[in-house]
């Protein structure tokens, strides 16, 4: 007896997944719950455990391929029972009507519309039926891409879409939007920002390079496209301000120096700068509540709780968990929340809830020696904290030039909501719990 090996729902708002890699090949055994494919999302990349045990058998959606959750994606068989060979392997599609099977790849030949087209099918702006399979395909999209389709007055059976049988991405029609290619009707959007249109993503980009140069061009991951996506949506929707400020951390590095092996030794992780550094931010948060809001339309969202996104570099992309009510942690559960995500994250065990829900989030470019940076804020929040290398420094005080350790914090924040004095009265509250680094009270 075979068992179906599916494309889970990793959240409630996710819709599709990509396989990004096979953990086994046809043929061979996997173990109940032993980690079977690499999945990517929206939300998080995970791997995703077999349903029972027994020999790979087929392997229906291969590496690469985008199909909507449920999806069977492959087929486990009993021990001893012959695997599937290569000639037998079909390719997936999406969970369709009876009617909408997929044609063989020969067929290429647009198909003559139905004689009786169902009910419910989809209808174009004309109440038109659609003419085949490949228009059937092309409309059915996701509610969220049917929704925007709708704002914006735009017919989907007009879209060439990029995902699995032509379907009709997300990416793809905020790319047509952004190509000024809305209907006529459609009610006036938001201004864009400067150059947003130059700089969005495109379902079909300009080559930029010449044939024979030499060049290597390979795809962008499932989670660089949605990095992508992610980072020109928040320029396009928020009015991105940037501050600096300059912070003596000289009191935390000492404090750090006195207690890091006995705190190693006795929580099982390391007390980095890291911690100190969230712990300052979320407590200055109860001070200046705005650095933790978002806006609603023409409404100001006030979060009860400080949920603390930390973003993690990781080898095949950035990935940001979340450390929920980080306000009613102490300094310890801060550590432990800081280091017990990061590890998940690189070896691919986080779950959907891990990622969702931030109100604020803290981006780390010094671990690699960057002196500051200018992060991009994560929507739909309001404020991002950078934190820039922590050094010793020469520096001017009581005018005398002593050596201290250093850092360079950056905020980015939402001009639409924060103002410039509001975010830097924010900073420095920031710098002034850091440098009395009065973290005693705290089980240091």
């Amino acid at each position: 007896m075979s068992v179906d090996v599916i494309m889970p729902q990793m959240g409630e708002s996710i819709a599709e997944g990509t396989v990004t890699k096979w953990l086994k090949k046809v043929g061979e055994q996997v173990k109940r719950d032993e980690p079977l494919f690499e999945i990517s999302t929206d939300k998080v990349d995970a791997e995703i455990p077999s349903p029972a045990a027994g020999v790979l058998a087929e392997i229906l959606v291969e590496e690469g391929k985008t199909v909507g959750v449920n999806t069977v994606v492959g087929r486990l068989s009993a021990p001893g029972e012959a695997a599937a060979t290569d000639g037998s392997k079909k390719a997936a599609a999406p969970a369709a009507p009876a009617t909408d099977a997929p044609a063989p790849a020969a067929a290429k030949k647009p198909e003559p519309p139905p004689p009786a087209a169902p009910a419910s099918a989809a209808s174009t702006k004309g109440g038109a039926q659609p003419a085949g399979k490949e228009d059937l395909r092309r409309t059915r999209s996701s509610p969220l891409v049917r929704k925007i389709a709708a704002e914006h007055q735009i017919d989907i059976s007009a879209l060439e879409g990029t995902g699995i049988s032509g379907r009709v991405t997300k990416q793809d029609i905020l790319s047509y939007i952004d190509r000024g290619g809305a209907g006529a009707g459609a009610a006036p959007s938001a201004p864009r920002a400067a150059g947003a249109g130059p700089g969005a993503l495109s379902a079909q980009p300009a080559m930029t390079f010449k044939p024979g140069e030499a060049t290597r061009v390979e795809p962008m991951s499932a989670m660089r496209r949605k990095i992508a996506e992610h980072m020109v949506m928040s320029k396009r929707t928020s009015a991105h301000v940037t501050t600096f400020f300059e912070v003596d951390m000289t009191p935390v590095s000492r404090l750090r120096d006195k207690h890091k092996k006995a705190f190693e030794a006795r929580e099982g992780v390391k007390l980095t700068y890291l911690p100190f550094i969230a712990k300052a931010a979320v407590e200055a948060i109860r001070r200046w509540p705005i650095i933790n809001a978002s806006v609603d339309g023409d409404n100001i969202v006030y979060k009860r709780d400080v949920n603390l996104g930390i973003a993690v570099a990781l080898d095949w992309g950035l990935i940001v968990p979340v450390i929920k009510k980080a306000d009613e942690k102490n300094l310890i559960g801060l550590a432990r929340a800081i280091s017990d995500l990061g590890e998940r994250a690189r070896t691919r065990k986080l779950a959907p809830d891990d990622v969702a829900g931030g109100t604020f989030t803290i981006t780390n470019p010094g671990s690699f020696g960057g002196l500051i940076g200018t992060p991009i804020i994560s929507q739909p929040q309001v404020a991002i904290m950078g934190v820039g290398v922590i050094e010793k420094r020469p520096v001017v005080i009581d005018d005398a030039i002593a050596i201290r350790t250093m850092c360079l914090l950056s905020l980015s924040f939402d001009h639409r909501i924060v103002d410039g004095a509001d975010a830097d009265r924010y900073m420095a509250l920031v710098k002034e719990i850091l440098q009395a680094a009065n973290f005693t009270d705290l089980g240091v």
